[in-house]
């Protein structure tokens, strides 16, 4: 009996004993919440690409936060509206929408950098249309996606590059990039806005006329990771958590291009992995995404744009939209 009750106390203590291991260990891994968060044209912009390499690899929940999923929105408004009522505050979105929704008094904090440079982008012509350049243009009818868009800005800020004006030539909205491509290739239109990446999936039907960066700086801030002010507060180890999951998600992305086509095509829902590969490895070149580490000289080229659009007066007052404190302390200092 004296025998029986030893090994009932040496079983407790066993119990105990693991039962505290695993507590200890609970204690010092971040609990992960899962929870929404919002990336403007997901799944169809690479925006999203260190997003879904970060959800792929199990970053987001290595640091603290399980991601169970990433709304998408079509830019501008929309993108800030689907940031306030995801699961989590917090969204990459377009600079200037950012902005924009700062000014009209929503308490939002820009708290790092997204992708930084127009690049990629382009104006393309029928494949046997006989203009060569963007002086061609004097007098054409030339598409962009909707005003106030970055298209907008750019076509406007290229024109201006290129000694050229507005009135020299007649813009016309035409909705997303795919109906861009349908309008030139069907003659609705001379010139129509597009990227790489949608630009190799038509070159049976179009041909490029120039690229954006042949013609002005491409350092623009395209998007920024955005929050509310009230919820970083409040939360700043999700915050923090998810902006060290995407630095981490591009560090793969740029050390495993292919890979992380392929992921995010799945992500997408597209099989076009070739493509996705070489867009993603040109994308690499350009020096597309930003680590988070706010470049503000790229920050005011993109209020340069605005501008010229008419969508903000002055320049903007940087300290007063943007909050470092919750970026790696390596990224606070400005580039």
């Amino acid at each position: 009996m004296a025998k029986r009750n030893r090994f009932v106390r040496v079983g407790l203590v066993l119990r105990l004993a693991l039962g505290l291991a695993a507590t200890i260990a609970a204690w010092s891994a971040p609990a992960a919440v899962a929870e929404t968060i919002t990336v403007t044209h997901w799944g169809g912009q690479f925006y999203g690409v260190p997003y879904a390499v970060a959800m792929a690899k199990g970053l987001f929940k290595k640091n603290g936060v399980d991601v169970t999923g990433i709304l998408t929105a079509a830019g501008g408004g929309t993108a800030v509206r689907n940031t306030l009522a995801g699961g989590i505050p917090f969204g990459e979105v377009s600079l200037a929408a950012a902005v924009q929704a700062i000014n009209s008094g929503q308490k939002l904090i820009i708290i790092g950098a997204g992708t930084q440079s127009v690049a990629d982008q382009m104006w393309v012509v029928k494949k046997d249309s006989a203009l060569t350049g963007i002086k061609d243009l004097v007098g054409k009818q030339i598409a962009y996606t909707s005003p106030g868009s970055v298209s907008n800005m750019l076509i406007l800020m290229a024109l201006k590059a290129s000694g050229m004006t507005q009135q020299q030539v007649k813009l016309v909205p035409a909705g997303d990039l795919g109906a861009n491509i349908s309008a030139v290739s069907s003659g609705a239109v001379d010139a129509g806005f597009s990227d790489e990446l949608l630009y190799a999936q038509n070159k049976e039907l179009v041909k490029p006329l120039f690229m954006v960066r042949d013609v002005m700086d491409p350092r623009m801030m395209q998007t920024v990771m955005i929050t509310s002010a009230d919820y970083a507060k409040a939360h700043p180890d999700i915050i923090t958590g998810l902006i060290a999951a995407r630095r981490e998600g591009l560090a793969y992305t740029l050390e495993h291009p292919d890979e992380s086509a392929d992921i995010t095509a799945r992500a997408y829902s597209n099989p076009n992995l070739d493509l996705f590969r070489a867009h993603i490895h040109q994308l690499i070149k350009l020096n597309y995404w930003s680590d988070g580490q706010l470049d503000y000289p790229s920050m005011n080229h993109m209020v340069e744009g605005l501008q010229i659009t008419g969508q903000v007066k002055g320049d903007v007052d940087w300290p007063k939209y943007v909050d470092t404190s919750y970026l790696p302390p390596d990224l606070r200092s400005s580039q």
